[in-house]
């Protein structure tokens, strides 16, 4: 048995710096990532594709919200790779970068009425941009934030990208209430513009944040000793392809964010239902307010009773509060969709989301660390997205049939209980450890040897 390396300090502060830099990055990147969502429910297919067949426009309208997540594993396998090799800095940079130009131009773009097609094609090549920026994004800030923590707080500081996610989708929202409610005409002709356009402030503020942020310990140690991996991807799919095979199926429980992010909301201001665009949109801010404060308390206890039953509570309960948000919508009462939206979203799955940054990052060395957490998650991601495709189509042809789409998140939530299941339980394990071999000493308590 190999003697443990002694463990890695950050300089003082910077594991509250990077968990900041994590989390304000996180939450203008997502920013970006989320006002495409809420276009794509309410202002997409009307502005991008044929009004004649209104039914068809919004069915494709949610397909090109699936577009940048079918993206996202392929940029996964480059910025991963880069992200090994370069270091979880330059990566976090150049996602945000990308993401904040690419969005800027979606607000410039010409719509279908002024060029015809060109104009839904020219929004799915943007759309393909934002997904590859976003495959590199959560993991590296994972892996910094990770990599910089207290080993007896990692799920803490690494909730802070979750609840930075959380706050993009908050900011996101707000931003789109004054948005929604102007005039009809107005609205169509250039107010679902500014949202995008906003994009160059987010740019500019990330940049500034995450330039100053030092390299982590551990990847700088790796480097400057063993070196890093000339192929991470070889090394991850030879000595971890059982664990990104885990996060991928762990990851799908991301379906119940895009479900209750897109799909119920196009759901609930159809005309089958007909409930007001922007007290929606108040329930989708609530709800991300609860969780912002949430996710940390839930990362917490996962730092005293272990990531395995922090997110089986999340994944399994999900299954559950989903059907019973979906079947509030479908009643019509406002009051009833604000708690159980609040409950489902805000409290029950941020119990999977809070934890999973630490739980996925865990499971890896330092040296395939980002690309892992990139590959699997963004594999599990690419369904959850296309999870709002699915949904459209399965909910009929007017749209109303809520419990089959309850029942298909349901499923969604099974495969992530599974994966969870299989996993080791790694939250005491010191973080120059994680990802080594588990073995059993002969007291039947787990060891980690090289």
């Amino acid at each position: 048995m190999s003697v443990p390396a002694a463990p890695l300090d950050a300089p003082p502060g910077q594991p509250k710096k990077a968990a900041t830099a994590a989390w304000i990055g996180s939450a203008l990147e997502y920013y970006d990532f989320f006002i495409y969502g809420s276009a794509a429910a309410l202002i997409f297919p009307e502005v991008f594709f044929d009004e004649s067949d209104p039914a068809t426009a919004t069915l494709l309208s949610l397909a090109t919200f699936g577009v940048a997540y079918a993206a996202r594993p392929i940029g996964a396998l480059f910025l991963g790779h880069f992200g090994d090799k370069l270091g979880r800095k330059k990566i976090m940079v150049f996602t945000l970068m990308l993401m904040g130009l690419s969005t800027f131009l979606i607000g410039c773009l010409p719509t279908r009425e002024q060029v015809g097609t060109l104009a839904p094609v020219l929004l799915v090549l943007c759309r393909i941009l934002q997904g590859i920026s976003a495959a590199g994004e959560q993991a590296s800030a994972n892996s910094m934030s990770l990599e910089h923590a207290p080993p007896n707080r990692r799920g803490f500081f690494t909730s802070f990208t979750l609840s930075g996610t959380q706050g993009g989708q908050l900011l996101a929202t707000l931003v789109f209430i004054p948005v929604a409610a102007l005039p009809e005409d107005q609205l169509l002709a250039w107010g679902w513009r500014i949202p995008f356009w906003l994009s160059f402030v987010v740019a500019v503020v990330g940049y500034v944040i995450r330039r100053t942020l030092d390299e982590t310990p551990t990847f700088t140690q790796q480097a400057a000793t063993e070196g890093v991996p000339k192929m991470p991807l070889a090394v991850l799919l030879r000595e971890h392809w059982a664990d990104v095979l885990r996060v991928v199926a762990a990851a799908l429980v991301a379906s119940v964010s895009t479900i209750f992010t897109v799909w119920a909301l196009s759901y609930a201001t159809s005309d089958s239902v007909g409930m007001d665009r922007t007290s929606m949109l108040w329930v989708a801010a609530l709800a991300n307010l609860v969780a912002l404060g949430a996710i940390p308390l839930w990362a917490t206890l996962s730092d005293r009773i272990g990531r395995r039953p922090v997110f089986l509570l999340g994944a399994a309960g999900s299954a559950v509060t989903m059907f019973a948000y979906l079947w509030a919508i479908s009643t019509g009462s406002y009051p009833l969709v604000l708690v159980l939206g609040i409950v489902a979203f805000g409290v029950v799955y941020s119990a999977a989301n809070g934890v999973w940054p630490s739980f996925y990052g865990e499971m890896f060395t330092t040296r395939v660390r980002l690309s892992g957490m990139a590959i699997g998650t963004q594999i599990g991601f690419a369904i959850a997205g296309f999870a709002v495709t699915f949904a459209a189509q399965i909910a009929g042809p007017d749209g109303d049939n809520w419990s089959a789409v309850a029942l298909f998140t349901a499923a969604l939530c099974v495969p992530p209980v599974i994966a969870a299941l299989t996993a080791r339980e790694t939250h005491k394990v010191p973080t120059e450890r994680l990802g080594e071999r588990a073995e059993q000493d002969t007291t039947g308590r787990e060891k980690v040897t090289a």
